[in-house]
């Protein structure tokens, strides 16, 4: 895990309620990558395995 940022999906305002990001991984290698999703003043940082 380097540390670089891989991509930005997702970057406008949505209203209230459930959504989906479609995420293009093709091009990426398998291994562990780190997510964070913002909503107000909260945010979540989570891991992700990509496996292909």
């Amino acid at each position: 895990m380097l540390g670089q940022k891989v991509t930005r999906l997702g970057n406008e305002r949505f209203n209230a309620g459930s959504h989906t990001v479609n995420w293009d991984a093709s091009a990426l290698a398998s291994g562990m990558y780190i997510y964070r999703l913002k909503a107000g003043s909260v945010i979540k940082t989570k891991k992700l395995m990509l496996i292909k």
